[in-house]
């Protein structure tokens, strides 16, 4: 069953049950003949047809925006800025992809050797709620770019955004919804020819073998335990402030936010307070309203699992320095809370944290950071703060994760790969690198 509920009123938004797979069946045959046609078109071609449904998209703005503060829970004006890039996003693509996707000629004994950059025929995704928008088009829009075809089962909480969504893609582009059951997922893959997930570590698994089993395609991005590293020199205000504003932003329910802010001794006292302060100034209220800083969480259930995380680490031996708390009235709310004391024995140590929840790590020093940083089943991203950059380098190049930011929390950009390694998945997505995920890089030589 997909059902929509409204996050503050838990009125029901939208409805509908999950298709048989023999309706799926069809559809995939309809999408498989489509993405001959689209293939066969030049990628200029390809390319200006996604800039026109950017250009659609661009126009809903305003109503998808609020459909996904409604569904999700994000404040509005977070919802509207996974919108606005997600239009970038299309732009960006339709701009760069003829010059990336370009035949390469190779000097070989040959009298002509080429590398040609072509589909691999149908991509199934598995997507998640927290940005219904941005993470779809996140890996289709450079599928699609490639001549490729798309086929997206959502998530079941944000089936009306996702509706809406797909009613302005229009016919020109082989990219469909899959109202698929969970267990028909595995025939599902089966059947296509790529996978595409982002979600829990336990389901990427799931979905992982049942790729193997059938030898298709995959890219997974499972979420992380982003390490927020700081240093003795670090600008200390100006790090509370990034680190307060990438945990607690879109309610903590954000894979690349920093969740282990790992601070060196020398320095920790002077940063908890100015974390404090900051976390101090968070507004928790209906995320329609301009003012509201700190928004509901998606579901009841997720609640539970963030306030169940905080208690674990309490009942071992952590102090809740802010936060911790089920707050009274209608929403699914959490407070910011703020962790420090936490050791290996509590859950918040290892797991992740999808929610408003801080954890304070010390440092004896950079190295011993670093330790820290790794020491997680997680390798999405990491931030170091200090003023010493060229140590930043050096002390970045042994972070096992996906991305490394100097001065800055993580974050995304269009032009550069995001991705992770460890129990954050593997492959590509965004830049030149997620283009050609899910190509045949194709050989060929002509005597």
């Amino acid at each position: 069953m997909f059902r929509s509920e409204h996050v503050i009123t838990q009125e029901v938004l939208f409805e509908r049950a999950a298709d048989s797979y023999a309706a799926f069946a069809q559809n995939l045959a309809n999408l498989k003949a489509r993405q001959q046609i689209f293939a066969a078109l030049p990628v200029t071609k390809r390319a200006a047809l996604l800039s026109e449904f950017g250009s659609r998209l661009k126009v809903k703005r305003a109503e998808l925006a609020r459909m996904v503060c409604e569904e999700v829970g994000r404040c509005l004006r977070e919802c509207e800025a996974e919108l606005d890039k997600s239009v970038e996003l299309i732009h960006y693509y339709s701009h760069l992809s003829p010059e990336l996707l370009a035949y390469k000629t190779i000097a070989t004994q040959a009298s002509l050797s080429q590398v040609r950059f072509e589909p691999l025929g149908i991509v199934l995704a598995v997507m998640p709620w927290n940005y219904p928008v941005w993470q779809i088009l996140r890996f289709a829009v450079s599928a699609l770019c490639a001549g490729n075809g798309c086929v997206v089962k959502p998530a079941p909480s944000v089936a009306r955004v996702t509706a809406a969504l797909f009613d302005l893609v229009g016919d020109d582009l082989p990219f469909i919804p899959a109202w698929l059951a969970h267990e028909d997922l595995e025939k599902a893959i089966a059947d296509t020819d790529a996978l595409a997930f982002t979600g829990s570590v336990e389901t990427g698994r799931i979905l992982a073998g049942y790729a193997g089993r059938h030898l298709k395609k995959t890219v997974l991005e499972l979420g992380g335990s982003n390490a927020f590293i700081v240093l003795p020199d670090a600008d200390l205000e100006q790090a509370a402030k990034d680190a307060c504003y990438s945990r607690f932003r879109d309610a903590g329910q954000s894979c690349n936010a920093a969740k282990r802010i790992i601070v060196t001794e020398a320095v920790a006292d002077e940063f908890i307070q100015l974390f404090l302060k900051e976390t101090a100034y968070l507004k928790m209220d209906n995320p329609m309203l301009s003012e509201t800083t700190l928004a509901p969480l998606h579901r009841e259930d997720l609640r539970a699992q963030v306030h169940g995380q905080v208690l674990d680490a309490v009942n071992n031996g952590a102090k809740v320095l802010y936060g911790g708390f089920l707050p009274e009235g209608t929403g699914w709310f959490y407070p910011a809370t703020v962790l420090a004391d936490v050791t290996p024995d509590c859950r918040v140590y290892h797991e992740e944290v999808f929610g408003p929840v801080a954890v304070l790590l010390l440092a004896r020093d950079a190295e011993d950071a670093v330790d820290l940083a790794n020491d997680n089943p997680f390798g999405l991203g990491a931030s170091i703060y200090t003023q010493d950059e060229e140590t930043a380098w050096q002390y970045a190049q042994k972070l096992q994760t996906g991305a490394v930011y100097i001065n800055r929390h993580t974050s995304s950009d269009l032009r550069l790969p995001f991705g992770g390694v460890k129990a954050s998945g593997f492959g590509r997505e965004l830049s030149e690198f997620g283009l050609y995920e899910f190509v045949n890089i194709k050989t060929y030589w002509q005597k």
